[in-house]
């Protein structure tokens, strides 16, 4: 098997800048191509967040002042470089205090198409100035979407250089475009080649980054194979359906993986108990009573299931489908249920009503807890995820693997994780439902909640989800398979 040089650029990394799903990724794919045998190099902004001293970063001598021209914008930008935590992957952190020195990774302020334009236009000039000629570019979401158009436009002098680059176009969250008026396609030194950007995009004000990636990347990727489905429909393209249609003999669809050094109820440092497929009922048993203490709400017998829920609470999120079967349940059925996070208003206010109404059954803590959200899957019996859209989704992954059995919308990522628990046949691993309404939810409550009353029927529930493997070394190959079949 060849090695391959990879470019990959990210606006968030975990662990060093991290809002949701895309920074898991793109701390945790490099790492495993890295360690494949590939040459890897990771990109991303240096953030006004990220303490160079605790992550032992360096300066790139020859990449200091590096001036980049966008237009008649004039950047100078400073690269340091470090390890990402616990693997030989080199990190270049790009430095540009006037777009990066901010609050927050993201911003609504008027520069936000040129903090990423940026981040794409040095990355290339980086990989320039550094001799490296990479194979692939791996390009994610909105923010790194001009790196196809760029390799064709501003960059395309340098064939010796990029003559051979096949580039990829993540989607991690088709939702989010990068949409910005069309007076700023100069701010993005694409003014001469405006005759590339989308047309009627231009006609009616607006230049569109991820539309324009999707038009001019070799392979475009997202993070489930049912996503890259759903997302050529009405229903959930966004819009781009029609573009993707068009485009379907080059997207594909691969889950993300789960980090099983953080996510492993075997070597959780957070849990009360830790335990494996031995002795899951043993350890169950211990971390549900803890939670429980800790949640400060009355101990429940192994008769009396606890739910759970750890999410941002957002209409993608489908929590409005609880509303009505969740308060039934509580008020007829000995259980717990406990919540964790934050988000709308309107689900915040409702999981605090729901505390109110019953407090010896619901516990609702309003925000983030990396310990409490492992408590939870190694706590609960059954975890909660009823999205309307789940591109990918984790959270029912870290269920399976902790005996937490998922109850799941048919969407995304969770229709390809979790199968219908099928009791006479002993198959299945969580509850799925498949339309997009309450009485879905509640029928998917219903069948979770009778089989939870059969003891040797829920301990093959657990062991069928304990023995499934989306480990990143699994999913990390299928994109070395892709990579590889691009550049032969």
């Amino acid at each position: 098997m060849k090695s391959l040089k990879i470019c990959l650029a990210a606006s968030e990394v975990a662990p060093f800048a991290k809002t949701g799903g895309l920074a898991d990724v793109a701390g945790a794919l490099p790492v495993y191509l890295q360690q494949a045998g590939h040459d890897v190099r990771l990109f991303m902004p240096h953030y006004a967040q990220i303490d160079s001293a605790e992550y032992d970063l360096v300066p790139v001598d020859f990449l200091q002042g590096v001036p980049i021209q966008l237009g008649s914008n004039r950047f100078s930008i400073f690269v340091s470089t470090g390890k990402m935590p616990g693997s030989d992957l080199d990190v270049y952190f790009i430095g540009c205090p006037q777009l990066y020195h901010r609050p927050g990774i993201y911003t609504g302020e008027w520069d936000e198409h040129l903090r990423f334009a940026v981040l794409s236009a040095a990355t290339l000039e980086c990989c320039q100035r550094m001799g490296f000629s990479p194979d692939i570019v791996h390009a994610n979401d909105w923010h790194t979407a001009l790196l196809p158009i760029y390799l064709k436009t501003l960059y395309s002098w340098d064939q010796q250089r990029f003559g051979h680059t096949k580039t990829i176009l993540t989607i991690h969250n088709i939702a989010y475009q990068g949409i910005f008026p069309s007076e700023v396609v100069g701010n993005l030194g694409l003014e001469p080649y405006s005759g590339l950007l989308y047309q009627e995009d231009l006609a009616k004000g607006m230049v569109n980054f991820l539309k324009t990636g999707l038009l001019y990347t070799d392979v475009i990727s997202t993070v489930s194979p049912t996503y890259a489905q759903e997302i050529r429909t009405e229903t959930f393209g966004e819009g781009l359906e029609g573009l993707l249609r068009e485009r379907s003999a080059s997207v594909v669809g691969i889950l993300n993986g789960v980090d099983y050094t953080s996510w492993n109820p075997q070597e959780d440092a957070y849990i009360a108990q830790q335990y494996g497929p031995d002795d899951v009922a043993e350890g169950k048993r211990a971390n549900r009573d803890h939670l429980l203490k800790q949640m400060g709400l009355p101990p429940a017998g192994d008769n009396v299931p606890v739910l759970g829920i750890v999410s941002r609470l957002v209409a993608q999120k489908g929590f409005e489908l609880t509303m009505e079967a969740l308060p039934d349940a509580l008020r007829y059925l000995d259980m717990r249920f406990v919540v964790l996070g934050t988000g709308e208003s309107r689900f915040e206010e409702h999981f605090q009503w729901l505390q109110k109404a019953f407090p010896q059954k619901v516990c609702y803590y309003r925000g983030y807890s990396e310990k409490l959200a492992h408590m939870i899957e190694a706590g609960a019996d059954i975890f909660i995820m009823p999205s309307r859209f789940e591109p990918c989704g984790l959270n029912q992954m870290y269920s399976l693997k902790y005996g937490t059995p998922p109850l799941v919308r048919k969407t995304g990522g969770l229709a390809d994780t979790v199968e219908h628990w099928r009791e006479p046949a002993g198959e299945g691993t969580g509850f799925v439902f498949e339309h997009y309404d309450s009485t879905g939810f509640a029928w998917a409550l219903k069948e979770a909640l009778t089989a939870y009353k059969n003891p040797e029927g829920w301990a093959q529930l657990r062991q069928n989800g304990m023995a499934k493997d989306y480990s990143w070394e699994r999913q990390a190959a299928e994109y070395e398979k892709l990579f590889l079949a691009l550049t032969s």
